[in-house]
Order: structure tokens, then sequence, then C-alpha cells
């Protein structure tokens, strides 16, 4: 983890070099954004000093991201969203739980929220909805300092060695336990039960930038443990509407359907 630099365009290019020499992919956001340069966003994140160099001459001042997930970083990501509430209640619910111990660093966010980074598994990204309080792991990026959004920067304000990992699945029990409550046997009898799933294509239409693929893969999975072949496929409409890159969209929708056509049991061991 690197500090921030005290110029606007800083040593970027050093603390992008500095992320890659320790393992964790990195790509270059807009200026001052968090909208990936690259074609395909985070799927582009390197560790080859050549491409970093590359990128960061087109553009020194262009912000630094890290692809989330083994090999790079897993990020709890506890939001400031001034009077509509923020996910410190919760980060330190998980805290005082033992769920969220020996961090590798805490770094403010520009809306004075929080990314705490541990070492990166093969979770996936997810969400504590209601709870501000995200996950950034496997198909996911943070903004890393000494970048800045809206003239404010990332900063490293606790860093220390550790090989700590977090659970988000127990996260997300403790915080939210209806996501976790058991169900009966043949769950996927669900689907004999219709559901209302046209708000799903909108959902996805609605995600911010960095959170459309999650966002995708959520409403996909929920489509595809139903059977609604005509919600998966608004879904896909939606998501192409977004923004979304075609074979990302085809690859996300076939990783939901094969995951709903697992086991329930191997489901919920990898839920999270």
């Amino acid at each position: 983890m690197t500090r921030g630099s005290a110029s606007p365009a800083g040593d970027r290019l050093q603390a992008a070099r500095r992320y890659a020499a320790r393992g964790w992919p990195v790509f270059p956001c807009a200026p001052g954004e968090k909208v990936p340069v690259t074609r395909r966003g985070f799927l582009d994140a390197s560790t080859d000093p050549e491409r970093i160099a590359a990128w960061w001459k087109s553009g020194p001042d262009r912000n630094v991201a890290i692809a989330t997930g083994a090999p790079g970083p897993d990020v709890v990501d506890v939001d400031q969203h001034g009077e509509a509430g923020n996910g410190f209640a919760a980060w330190n619910r998980a805290r005082r739980a033992g769920l969220v111990t020996g961090p590798q660093a805490i770094v403010r966010t520009p809306s004075s929220g929080m990314h705490a980074y541990f070492a990166g598994t093969d979770q996936r990204s997810g969400k504590i909805t209601g709870q501000h309080l995200d996950f950034r792991a496997r198909g996911g990026y943070i903004i890393a300092p000494p970048s800045a959004v809206t003239g404010r920067r990332y900063e490293v304000v606790q860093h220390q060695p550790s090989d700590a990992t977090v659970d988000f699945a127990a996260i997300r029990s403790l915080l939210e336990p209806q996501h976790e409550k058991p169900r009966q046997a043949q769950p996927r009898r669900d689907a004999e039960r219709p559901r209302d799933l046209t708000h799903l294509a909108a959902w996805v239409a609605a995600q911010p930038e960095g959170n459309r693929n999650d966002g995708l893969f959520w409403a996909a999975s929920r489509a595809a443990e139903v059977g609604d072949t005509g919600a998966l496929d608004a879904i896909g409409r939606a998501a192409r509407s977004a923004g979304l890159d075609e074979r990302e969209i085809e690859r996300t929708i076939r990783s939901a359907q094969r995951g709903a056509a697992r086991p329930f049991a191997d489901r919920e061991r990898e839920a999270g």
C-alpha cells in the first residue's frame, strides 16, 4: 500500500508500479473519476511494467484502479452517503464480532468512507442491502491512493503487514441473517411459486459504473434459479444498454445459470 503524493498527478505511475510489484493487477481510470480508460475495465488489469508505463505515460493524472480478488486484495467498502446513512455501524458490528480483524490497510475515501484491504481470495464481490457496506473481490475493482475523485484524494490512514482474510458470507450472516435462512427440502421448487422478476432488468440498468457486472450476476442468478428465460433475456438487454461488453454479459449469465444448476447445498457453501 502506498501513501498519496502531494501533487495533483503525484506519482501515480510509481504507485501503480508498486501495487503491481506486490502482484496486484492495476489499470487506469479517467482523471478525477472511477470510470475505466481501458475498453474492458478491470478485465484489462495487468502487472506488466511496460503496459503500466504506457497507460500512465498517456495520462499521468489518471486514477489508479486495482482489480480485486486474488491475486489482488479483497476490500470491505464502508460507504458514506451523508444524510442517507453510512456503513460504519455495520463495520463496527462486524469488528466487534471478530470478522474484520487485521486488515493490511485502511484507506479514507473522498466521501469520508473507508476501504479496508485484506488478502485476496476467490470470493465474489457483493453488498449488504441497506447497510451501506460493499465487498470488492472477484469481479470488482477499487480506486486506490494517491488517486482523487471530486478533488479529494484516497488516503492511507493505517498500514501494516498482514495476511488476514475476510469471510464475506459470515459478515452477511451477521448483518443480514434473513439472507442465510435455511430452506426446506427441494429448495428449487421455488420455481413453482411465480415471482415477478420484471423489476430486475431496470435494476441492472440503473447500477452505477463499477457495480454493473456484480449487479448483472446477482440478477441473472435470481432469474436462473426460477428458470425465467424471459427475465434473463431482459436482464441481458439491460446490461447492454448500460454499456457492458457483450462477451462479459454472456459469460456472466452463463456463470449464473451454472450456479443455479448446482445442488442447493453447494450453492449455500459458496454464498456471499
